[in-house]
């Protein structure tokens, strides 16, 4: 993908080299009950399972670190200090955090004006570097979480190390490919600042474990098509072999193939995250589409 001519975004915090969120790791003492679930989904599915668990907490609004046996609804935090660097010193640290910072831009630029375009006034996401660990309005940043976005701070935290996983754990390469991670994360701070997230997690507070799944695919699925609208929007930046990228990249973290990965039999009722086949449908749809409002995947059946 083309991005180097383009500019890089004021949007970022840097907790590289800052020691992150102090020792809020999975194991330890006191309770311990954290160390225990997260060993055994590990020694289950793995990293992969890791993920699933943590990331679909985080977007439900849950904070999988809190602790004394409460219900783990994140409350106001304080956030955590930057290294001191600026936005344009942060992206300058390495090809990763200035091609991270590039895609964010290229992200804001396009959504600004989709919102203008209706009207409405974009107000744009931060993103938040950090490695191995950090800390995020929604609590502890694992490296194990993969990129994630945060509702209760609207940003988007990432462990650039993410992308050498991407590429050789799930055999997911190229720059398109990081791109579409990071185009995913701010098609849930879409859902967030136009109430749709709100009213889905409200939705789910009433919701089966089963139901409260689904909807969360559908969540899933429709950052992805919204990830799929921002690359429509930046085709004359696409180069050949961008898009197959992409769909790689939707194919190998779709449920049912991680489940698989894992050595387990896919369970529809426990996915959060869509199927392999559902994700490359609807980032497809973005694509094609470059609309929004096409990206409507509460209605109807999937």
């Amino acid at each position: 993908m083309r991005l180097d001519d383009y500019r890089t975004s004021d949007n970022v915090e840097d907790q590289r080299g800052t020691g992150g969120g102090g020792g809020l790791g999975f194991g330890g003492g006191g309770g311990g009950g954290l160390g225990l679930i997260m060993s055994l989904i590990g020694s289950k599915f793995g990293i992969v399972g890791i993920i699933v668990v943590i990331g679909g907490a985080m977007l439900l609004g849950i904070n999988p670190f809190a602790g004394g046996g409460g219900t783990g609804t994140i409350g106001p935090q304080r956030q955590a200090a930057t290294n001191g660097n600026t936005a344009e010193q942060s992206c300058a640290v390495d090809a990763a955090s200035r091609f991270t910072c590039q895609v964010l831009a290229s992200n804001e630029d396009t959504w600004k004006a989709i919102f203008q375009a209706s009207g409405q006034r974009f107000t744009p996401a931060r993103l938040v570097f950090y490695s191995n660990q950090g800390q995020s309005g929604c609590g502890a940043a694992q490296s194990a979480m993969g990129p994630f976005y945060c509702p209760s701070d609207n940003r988007i935290y990432l462990d650039t190390e993410f992308f050498s996983e991407l590429q050789n754990r799930f055999q997911a390469a190229g720059d398109f490919a990081q791109a579409y991670v990071i185009a995913h994360e701010m098609g849930h701070h879409i859902q967030t600042i136009t109430g749709g997230a709100d009213k889905i997690r409200a939705a789910q507070q009433r919701a089966s474990e089963a139901e409260g799944n689904a909807l969360q695919v559908r969540m899933e699925l429709q950052a992805d098509c919204y990830a799929g609208v921002w690359a429509a929007h930046n085709r004359d930046r696409l180069e050949p072999g961008d898009v197959e990228e992409g769909m790689t990249a939707a194919n190998a973290i779709g449920d049912d193939t991680l489940q698989k990965a894992a050595g387990r039999r896919p369970v529809p009722e426990s996915f959060t995250h869509g199927t392999s086949a559902q994700r490359m449908q609807w980032l497809k749809r973005g694509i094609e589409t470059g609309d929004p409002a096409q990206c409507d995947t509460f209605a109807g059946v999937l």
